[in-house]
């Protein structure tokens, strides 16, 4: 099970927490042998690591201890970044230990390099000596590639090895620095940090990082962000601030400098504690609390006003947040194999967890339409929904200019794949499209009565349902999805955002949605389902093109509704295919109090016993003709022409104007 950490919604991320999280490098090495559970080593090493709390004196992030006798003594390092608190440090490397741990579960050497802490144990002493022969990189595939290889080399080369001068000289508790330097291409700054295990001599130290310095063209060329990792120092840079100030630490004694490079029971003690030392330390300590805290609190203060400050809510949004790292090894580095579709938000890959669990994740590019308070928005619905009709969120990732979803992969694609295409649609008959028709009016009515929040989509259409292995749909994609609070039905906007030719008249016009305007969508879903016509399309009725509103009233009125049905349904099932079509047009009414709410469209598709009402004319319906929707046309001069792409992927290309 994945440890996963939370720091909501600071879209530039000062400090996250830093435990180990699935998909964080780690190496578990075969070549030192392996041990069995509750052995003399593995005892020891539990021992050892629930040790290191009582060092108390220790406020640099450094631990370097030993416990037991040999052959079965364990060695363990934890280093933390210079800008992790001493308490939080602690914390962090005793949930590291329990995923290392859980990752290497038998070998008796192994290291994770976690954000910002290493953990390293092992059955042989590994203090104050240089292991050159694990190095790790992260290559990313990233779409902020410098434009000039060149000049952003040579800035990141003098940054790496500024910071790497500035590291090696620290003193045996830290050796460790972070820094910025201007990319004079785009202007814009590197940042970047470098660190040793601190008993690691000084000149080894700076030949330690600079050869991870010189791996850079090699692994990352070009690339705006990297990571190299090795057993005795490491380096990151990024084209975003990703760290915090370097927390200050008090002047060495000199008395105990030839002592502070020893392991197992070293003890350094600090003798004095300058007073204005101190005040900059508390001060510094509450800066990073606050900075810790304001994300959460205004996350809190967003929700609250839906769930009453619902502790049990944040823990599970809580919970679902990954690592950037570990879904960028889901991936395998957005690599092109991986990629399942693209759309206006960005690209959709599929991502593979170590449990095997396949999961879709759509990375929002940085230029995306969908925005942070679409990303938000999303996030805090879908994390509190849970029904067999609704796509399921896994997680998501909010970090630097990254934000990502991770969804559930749903392996059939969506239903405009099937439906809007001549050959595909023959692969589902009327029982699987009526199947269809009752999950995504099972999915609305929990959307609008049945979960805990009155939620209302206002995106529902083709691309935004998603098929199963079993063809069974789930509604996805809620970046545009409204809470309405206790008691609420409606409510009303000045920007006016959905998919053309899916929007109910009222919120077209005047920017007034309710429950009604999901089920005037649900009813054009439904006559695009029975038809196989895109509601934008026109459709050749004798020598008159009309759309499919138009054309299906008109059918309806004139009792020739049958003319509408999907010649590859054949007619099966025949009174039933025109129950729906009378649903649909109950559902597409022009007067909102005519349509009926999903309570009822679940009953009228569940009960034949029920008397359907007589439909009155729907929205948007006007003559024969090759003319477009008037109606409709508001909305495109305040927008891009909406595409009606097929989905090639395992969530929505919502192609939503304006988001």
């Amino acid at each position: 099970m994945p440890l996963l950490s939370f720091s909501f919604f600071c879209y530039v991320f000062f400090i996250t927490i830093s435990q180990a999280k699935a998909g964080d490098p780690v190496s578990c090495d075969n070549d030192r042998g392996n041990y069995t559970a509750n052995s003399t080593y593995d005892n020891n090493l539990k021992t050892l690591l629930s040790t290191f709390s009582s060092h108390t004196e220790i406020n640099y992030g450094f631990y370097n201890f030993s416990y037991g006798q040999d052959p079965d003594k364990a060695y363990a390092i934890g280093l933390c970044r210079g800008d992790i608190e001493p308490n939080q440090c602690l914390t962090d490397i005793n949930n590291s230990f329990a995923y290392l741990k859980e990752q290497c579960p038998n070998q008796k050497e192994a290291i994770v390099w976690a954000d910002e802490l290493t953990l390293w144990y092992s059955d042989r002493s590994i203090f104050g000596i240089v292991d050159t022969d694990l190095t790790i990189y992260l290559d990313f595939e990233f779409e902020r590639n410098s434009t000039d290889v060149d000049a952003y080399s040579d800035a990141l080369s003098k940054l790496m090895r500024k910071l790497k001068d500035k590291a090696a000289s620290g003193d045996t508790r830290r050796k460790y620095d972070a820094g910025n330097r201007i990319d004079p291409v785009k202007n814009e700054s590197i940042y970047g940090f470098v660190q040793c295990v601190p008993d690691l001599p000084s000149q080894q130290c700076d030949h330690c990082l600079e050869e991870a310095i010189s791996k850079i063209p090699y692994c990352c060329n070009g690339k705006m962000r990297g990571n190299i990792f090795r057993s005795n120092c490491r380096l990151r840079y990024e084209p975003y601030l990703f760290y915090n100030s370097t927390i200050v630490l008090d002047s060495l004694p000199t008395t105990n400098n030839t002592s502070l490079g020893e392991h197992s029971k070293t003890r350094i003690i600090i003798a004095t504690v300058v007073p204005g030392v101190t005040v900059v330390l508390v001060l510094i300590f509450i800066c990073i609390y606050l900075r810790l805290r304001k994300p959460k609190q205004n996350f809190e203060a967003y929700i609250g006003k839906y769930d009453d400050g619902d502790e049990e809510a944040m823990t599970n949004v809580e919970s679902l947040r990954f690592s950037f790292n570990f879904i960028l090894l889901a991936t395998n580095g957005f690599s092109n194999s991986n990629k399942l579709g693209q759309g206006g938000f960005g690209v959709v890959y599929l991502g593979k967890l170590p449990t095997g669990h396949m999961v879709a994740v759509k990375r929002l590019s940085t230029n995306s339409a969908q925005g942070d308070e679409e990303f938000k928005n999303e996030v805090l619905l879908v994390a509190k929904l849970q029904h067999r009709n609704l796509v399921r969120l896994q997680g998501f990732t909010l970090e630097g200019r990254e934000r990502l979803l991770i969804y559930e992969y749903v392996a059939n694609k969506s239903l405009d794949f099937f439906i809007f295409d001549s050959t595909r649609k023959t692969q589902l008959n009327w029982e699987k499209r009526y199947n269809i028709i009752k999950g995504i009016a099972r999915g609305l009515l929990y959307l609008h009565e049945d979960s805990r929040l009155r939620i209302i989509h206002r995106d529902l259409k083709a691309s935004n349902i998603l098929l199963d292995d079993d063809m069974n749909p789930k509604i996805s994609d809620f970046g545009l999805a409204r809470l309405c609070i206790k008691g609420e039905t409606q409510g009303s906007t000045n920007r006016i955002v959905g998919t053309y030719g899916y929007m109910a008249p009222e919120y077209v016009m005047y920017g007034e949605f309710s429950v009604k305007s999901d089920v005037f969508s649900f009813g054009i879903l439904v006559l695009e389902i029975i038809t196989g016509h895109k509601n934008s399309a026109s459709i050749c009725h004798g020598e008159n093109m009309e759309y499919l509103l138009s054309y299906a009233w008109r059918s309806w009125i004139e009792g020739n509704a049958t003319n509408i049905i999907d010649p590859s349904l054949n007619n099966i099932s025949q009174n039933e295919i025109m129950r729906c079509i009378h649903i649909g047009l109950l559902c597409i009414q022009e007067n909102i109090v005519d349509r009926p709410t999903m309570a009822t469209v679940a009953h009228m598709l569940n009960s034949y016993s029920l008397t359907l009402s007589i439909p009155s004319k729907p929205a948007y319906f006007m003559g024969s003709g090759p003319k477009k929707l008037p109606d409709m046309e508001p909305l495109v001069a305040d927008a891009a022409a909406t595409r009606f792409d097929e989905s090639i992927n395992q969530v929505s290309i919502t192609e939503p104007y304006p988001r």
